[in-house]
């Protein structure tokens, strides 16, 4: 069954194109995805289907979008753990390990999140995606909310693509920060690397802002609090690496450059070479619930590899001065 997703052209979006203000609003799918939809005729304003892209929206324009029915899943149930933190009829949140893809896709068919809530949670076998309303990579770890029915589902997708879902990340960037501040600025495919993401000039890519502030200082590198407004692929591995301040450990954008820190221990220069994940931690997560409308709240705890590096951070700027 095909399923309704509707919305309604705000004031910063009047005078856009068709396709960027889908795609401002509907966040959980692509913009390349949502053209297609444009061009093959299921997407309507007040009404009416419109096929091009181009076509210039105003303000309190209402828009709908009929998503095709999606193919079944390919992905079959795996006994793999899960680390439940909450659980009822309708929604789970986890905590996910690093090392832990969320689903299937390029080079991975099984292992993966979705495999493992198909087994655990025969229910999300009928949802699109087994229920994940969002996803955080691989070697991130950390908070993610899973929806368990199909009401819960539509919900929080609407929640996230209205910025009514609060992720809230810690993260060691490389280098040194004074202050906190906020990240404007558009993110797409690289196009030098297609694996990549990258800042694009204004008009490419997609809207990206993440919010960010200076928890604690070392001598090289600091300690972040970020929190998402928009949910963009690798968003805040890409615009730290923007400000010249990729995150420690970060093998795509720029933190896995080996640099040893002069007079440090020598278990501080082993624990910054092993170090072979970004580190970047989804700590917290709020959101209104779906069905009971109850406020949700939750934190994990940073990982122990993260935690100990902390420490080590800690004793080297005791040891050594902030001068560096």
């Amino acid at each position: 069954m095909s399923e309704l997703l509707s919305y309604v052209i705000t004031d910063e979006l009047h005078g856009k194109r068709l396709d960027a203000a889908l795609s401002s609003l509907c966040e959980e799918l692509s913009r390349s995805v949502l053209t297609e939809y444009i061009k093959d005729g299921r997407v309507s304003l007040n009404g009416a289907v419109v096929k091009k892209p181009s076509t210039q929206v105003s303000s309190g324009m209402e828009l709908s979008v009929d998503l095709p029915e999606l193919e079944p899943l390919d992905a079959v149930p795996e006994n793999l753990p899960l680390e439940i933190v909450y659980q009822d009829e309708d929604v789970l949140v986890i905590n996910k390990p690093v090392n832990f893809v969320v689903h299937p896709g390029a080079g991975v068919k099984d292992g993966t999140v979705m495999n493992a809530l198909l087994y655990h949670f025969p229910q999300t076998k009928v949802l699109p995606r087994a229920g994940i309303v969002h996803r955080i990579d691989k070697d991130t770890s950390g908070l993610m909310v899973v929806a368990l029915s199909e009401l819960a589902l539509n919900k929080l997708t609407k929640a996230i693509s209205k910025h009514e879902v609060e992720r809230e990340y810690e993260a060691i960037a490389e280098g040194l920060i004074t202050s906190g501040g906020t990240i404007e600025a558009n993110i797409g495919r690289d196009p030098h690397n297609r694996t990549k993401m990258a800042v694009l000039p204004e008009g490419l890519g997609r809207e990206a802002v993440t919010h960010y502030r200076v928890m604690e200082q070392f001598r090289a590198h600091t300690l972040l609090r970020l929190r998402l407004e928009t949910g963009r692929t690798h968003q805040i591995r890409v615009h730290l690496a923007s400000l010249h301040h990729p995150l420690l450990g970060d093998p795509q954008y720029g933190g896995r450059r080996l640099k040893m820190l002069k007079d440090a221990s020598e278990e501080l220069n082993t624990c910054l070479h092993e170090f072979r994940h970004q580190a970047l931690h989804a700590i917290a997560l709020k959101f209104i619930h779906p069905v009971s409308g109850e406020e949700m709240q939750f934190e994990a705890p940073l990982p122990e590899d993260f935690v100990r590096l902390i420490e080590l951070l800690r004793e080297d700027l005791k040891v050594n001065g902030p001068a560096y």
